[in-house]
């Protein structure tokens, strides 16, 4: 059963099945499975299934309020399924920490920071909280704050920013760079560039 199940999955790799929903479908069947067949046993050999029933429900109560939050972590990953903010490969920052999202499982997420550390987020956390996602969009706007000292032309300093930005492939034209004194600072006058 479980080959032919994994056989299933691998057909629906090639008809775009979402790769975050692999392992996810994996594990949840494969509780559900297991249920049955403890249920379907216990009922072969004749117990009652009325008891059965109170008991596992008594039980489940126990296992919910134990595994509270883990059980807070499969809700939201069936929150992050549905809503699909990001998925495998894009870049996350979440809970303070940013990287790729390298592998989605039930209960956390597990992604790659820039300095190659292995981060792993509940998703509990992760569908409660905010996250931002660089992937979803093709362009981004950056902005830095130069310092010219005091005396300097501002409108000098404007055009050799201006030329070293249209010089940049990397910078586009549209929508067109923006270039203004920020703050008079302590030590420098400030221009701000959004580019």
């Amino acid at each position: 059963m479980g080959k032919w199940f994994i056989k299933m999955l691998n057909y629906g790799s090639q008809r775009k099945i979402e790769p975050s929903l692999k392992p996810f479908i994996k594990g949840f069947l494969n509780v559900l499975l297991n249920v049955l067949l403890v249920v379907t046993t216990l009922s072969t050999i004749d117990l009652k299934m009325t008891s059965l029933a109170a008991i596992i429900g008594a039980t489940s109560l126990a296992i919910g309020l134990a595994l509270s939050g883990a059980l807070q972590n499969s809700a939201g990953s069936i929150i992050i399924l549905i809503f699909k903010p990001y998925k495998i490969g894009d870049i996350i920052e979440a809970q303070g920490f940013r990287g790729t999202v390298s592998e989605v499982h039930i209960f956390n997420k597990i992604i790659k920071s820039p300095d190659n550390k292995t981060i792993i987020i509940p998703n509990g956390k992760l569908s409660n909280s905010l996250m931002t996602n660089f992937s979803t969009e093709m362009t981004r706007r950056v902005d830095w704050i130069f310092g010219i000292a005091y005396g300097n032309d501002v409108d000098k300093a404007r055009g050799i920013i201006s030329r070293l930005a249209n010089e940049d492939a990397r910078i586009l034209n549209e929508p067109p760079i923006f270039i203004v004194v920020s703050e008079l600072g302590g030590s420098s006058v400030n221009m701000a560039v959004r580019a």
